[in-house]
């Protein structure tokens, strides 16, 4: 299956934060969650793929280029955690900007998204509410009929009737064959409507690269009373924490055998898999 990106080995150390060796795969076709903690690498990583920032060892390949090929560029949509327009600029402005840089731009699109979300074409960018300019982010990323769309919190500030349109934009995209949407969330529960594929980050590591079903059917949460929790479970339990009437935790699924008939265990969500892991600190389980 061609892959729509490929890191291997992308390597950035700043004073503070090593972003560490990572590689992964995303193939095309898919919805990408890309997920961590705040200070993660999420944006980093990003960055790097644009060439935002110096890589200071590694390889990116986009849609099957070498990422420092500039023409790959004109088939990405982009929008980082906040569109960077400039703030005299409206609407009318941008998509004269925008039309100069992409050959496939198509205006038509972009003035029906407008429409859509409700955006004046003559309001400037700097009187627009931080949800307008995330909408029109959006709208000047899905206007070049890009293979590929790096999309950075792009629900963040909405609310959730417009976060849920959203989802429902990104799906009507990925009709076309061969699109591949990459987003970052905080919000994982917009992940568990659309995403296909996770790739999970942590301190500048990759924990987890896949289907995001192969992520979820991998933990189960567990729950029980103080009594019913054996001696020789408790360090298989991740992020175990006991209170007065007994105990909960996630547990690998494999791991479930052994525990008392009395215990309950559950489906994890992708936020309860990032909560109970930071609560121990995560390991490598790509």
């Amino acid at each position: 299956m061609k892959n729509a990106l490929e890191i291997k080995n992308l390597r950035k150390k700043y004073k503070e934060f090593l972003l560490d060796d990572i590689s992964f795969n995303i193939p095309c076709g898919y919805i990408c969650g890309f997920i961590g903690n705040n200070g993660a690498g999420k944006t980093t990583v990003f960055k790097l793929i644009l060439e935002m920032a110096l890589k200071d060892g590694g390889e990116v390949e986009i849609l099957g280029k070498s990422g420092d090929d500039y023409k790959v560029k004109e088939n990405l949509g982009i929008l980082l955690e906040q569109p960077q327009f400039q703030n005299e600029w409206t609407a009318h402005d941008i998509e004269k900007t925008m039309r100069l840089f992409y050959p496939a731009w198509d205006s038509a699109v972009f003035y029906q998204y407008l429409q859509k979300f409700s955006l004046n074409p003559k309001q400037k960018f700097k009187k627009m509410s931080r949800g307008m300019k995330m909408k029109l982010g959006i709208a000047a990323a899905l206007s070049h009929n890009a293979d590929l769309l790096l999309l950075d919190e792009p629900t963040a500030p909405l609310d959730p009737a417009a976060r849920d349109e959203i989802l429902d934009i990104m799906r009507d995209y990925m009709i076309s064959e061969n699109k591949t949407i990459i987003f970052s969330t905080h919000i994982t529960s917009d992940l568990e409507k659309v995403a296909d594929y996770i790739v999970y980050i942590d301190e500048g590591r990759i924990i987890f690269s896949g289907m995001k079903d192969e992520l979820l059917e991998k933990y189960s949460l567990v729950r029980g009373g103080s009594e019913e929790l054996p001696l020789a479970k408790r360090g298989s339990i991740i992020g175990l924490r006991e209170h007065v009437g007994g105990f909960e935790g996630m547990v690998a699924t494999a791991e479930l055998s052994g525990f008392p008939p009395g215990v309950i265990a559950e489906p994890v969500t992708l936020e309860d898999i990032m909560i109970y892991q930071s609560r121990m600190g995560v390991k490598n389980d790509s």
